[in-house]
């Protein structure tokens, strides 16, 4: 099975979005099986427009997937977790990277674009390496 990232945010529809559909982007521009997962400790109804419309402009295709709740399962499911300024939970089976940092996706789209998408690459690089020793 490949590898499974679930990025988590508080609402689930900016910046883990944004991060899943990067790294996906960026695994299968290498050739790497990879799934990437958004969740949000409580959900937005839906991904904002401007979030849909930022990734249409950097030619990435949003599939229209709603924001979804943090679930037990989805962490359990996870070989990585990514979070965003949020508790994900010491019941995580793996280690927890929490990227704190990043600017809201509401105060600039490219700005916290920007910022994700510069520690995507040492991410993948990592999980490629754990997954070529396990």
């Amino acid at each position: 099975m490949p590898p499974t990232v679930l990025f988590v945010c508080q609402h689930g529809s900016a910046k883990s979005v944004l991060a899943a559909r990067h790294l996906q982007e960026l695994a299968a521009s290498r050739g790497v099986a990879i799934e990437c997962l958004a969740a949000g400790l409580d959900p937005d109804d839906a991904v904002p427009p401007h979030v849909v419309s930022g990734l249409s402009g950097d030619g990435l295709d949003f599939d229209g997937t709603k924001p979804r709740l943090l679930t037990r399962a989805l962490v359990d499911r996870a070989t990585h977790v990514v979070s965003f300024a949020c508790v994900v939970g010491s019941e995580a089976p793996t280690h927890i990277i929490e990227w704190n940092d990043i600017p809201a996706v509401s105060d600039g789209y490219a700005a916290a674009r920007d910022a994700i998408v510069a520690r995507l690459q040492p991410l993948l690089d990592a999980i490629v390496s754990d997954d070529r020793r396990g």
